[in-house]
């Protein structure tokens, strides 16, 4: 069967897809974080990678921990080998996408990248060359490659999949409200991903959150709890030049800019409705959330 990224199960409280060996954990607390974050599951040799750890510490609402050990129990028996685990965040500073880990705390074999900036920098060698430099984490023979990414939060990462040519750009840039908190390092770990793009093979970006609906321009409110025409997951490469030449515009300004697969938000309330839209995007009625 191919990718579902909202296949419901009836025994988690959120849906489990895959594609190419990634499981995506979608956390549904949106209750509480206004923006319910996905979460990423990636296999190599010798090593797992979980990219962030959702929005709540509460095993019985959302059994992180559980599912991942499941997984990776399942995976060890067929290979007849463990492996052990590291668990990363595209931002350890949102809660939206880090209050999971604390149901990793003490699990064997396991590593947390400390989620403090300076602390961060300093377990991926960054601390010399932030944000122009780089980092690696090796799997075996499964290679992720880890790009500083500021601008919506000041410790952003952004994570490649050379294996599935997967962007991971968590609270960067994905299909929703957007909240830049400086937005010239934001238009400079874009440019720094477009640059990436034209000398990587980029298949699809996976973002943090879905905001938006699949009507060009239109969102969900925060704290929306139904959302039965959400936009997919996946965003096209060539979105992220939309999203420099829409930065470039935002830059300086406090403005809700609409697109018709984001929402930048500059310097205003998360709530911002004092929207227009430009010309290029079709202001098209969204069906009613029945």
């Amino acid at each position: 069967m191919g990718p579902a990224w909202l296949r419901s199960t009836a025994t988690l409280e959120f849906s489990l897809s895959s594609t190419t060996k990634t499981p995506a954990f979608f956390d549904r607390t949106s209750a509480s974080t206004g923006k319910p974050p996905f979460t990423y599951l990636l296999f190599g040799n010798k090593g797992a990678l979980l990219i962030d750890t959702g929005a709540t510490t509460d095993a019985a609402h959302y059994p992180l921990r559980a599912t991942v050990d499941a997984i990776m129990l399942r995976w060890s028996q067929m290979r007849r080998k463990k492996v052990p685990l590291t668990v990363v965040f595209t931002s350890g500073e949102d809660i939206a996408q880090s209050q999971g880990a604390a149901q990793f705390a003490g699990r064997p074999e396991t590593t947390l990248v400390p989620r403090p900036l300076q602390a961060m920098k300093d377990f991926y060698r960054l601390s010399s060359n932030w944000p122009e430099s780089g980092a690696k984490v090796d799997l075996g023979d499964r290679v992720i490659d880890v790009i500083p990414t500021p601008g919506a939060h000041k410790d952003g990462l952004t994570f490649y999949d050379s294996y599935t040519h997967l962007l991971f750009t968590g609270d960067l840039l994905f299909p929703g409200r957007i909240n830049i908190s400086h937005d010239r390092d934001y238009l400079a770990s874009l440019e720094r991903l477009q640059r990436w793009k034209q000398t990587h093979n980029v298949k699809w970006l996976l973002g943090g959150h879905i905001g938006m609906q699949f009507v060009p321009g239109k969102d969900y409110p925060r704290f929306a709890t139904h959302k039965p025409y959400e936009r997919v997951l996946q965003m096209e490469p060539a979105l992220l030049d939309d999203a420099v030449a829409s930065t470039r515009e935002v830059v300086g300004k406090k403005l809700a800019l609409i697109r018709p697969d984001f929402i930048l938000l500059n310097g205003v309330s998360p709530d911002e409705k004092a929207q227009v839209f430009p010309p290029e995007v079709p202001n098209i009625a969204a069906p009613y959330p029945f």
